[in-house]
C-alpha cells in the first residue's frame, strides 16, 4: 500500500508554516507518508486561495488544517 501524500501550503515568512512543517516532520518519524511542501507565492491561483489560511495541509486530497496542525489528529487521519 502506498503512503498517504499529505501537502502543505506555505510561503516565506510565514512562522506558522515553520511550525505546521515540524509537526509534519515528527508524525512522519512515526507514520510514514509523502510530504510535498507548496510555496503558493509561485502560483497566483494558490496565493488568491489560500493566502489568508496558510498553513493548509492537504491529506490524501482533502483539507484537513488551516493555521495549526494537530498531531493526534494527523495520525488519525493518517490511520495510525
Amino acid at each position: 500500500m502506498a503512503a498517504p501524500r499529505v501537502t502543505l501550503y506555505t510561503a516565506i515568512g510565514c512562522h506558522l508554516c515553520v511550525s505546521a512543517r515540524r509537526v509534519l516532520e515528527q508524525v512522519q518519524a512515526e507514520v510514514p507518508f509523502e510530504l510535498e511542501e507548496i510555496d503558493i507565492t509561485s502560483d497566483p491561483d494558490l496565493e488568491a486561495r489560500y493566502r489568508e489560511r496558510i498553513p493548509v495541509v492537504v491529506v490524501g486530497g482533502e483539507e484537513a488544517f488551516t493555521y495549526f496542525v494537530h498531531p493526534d489528529a494527523l495520525r488519525r487521519r493518517l490511520g495510525a
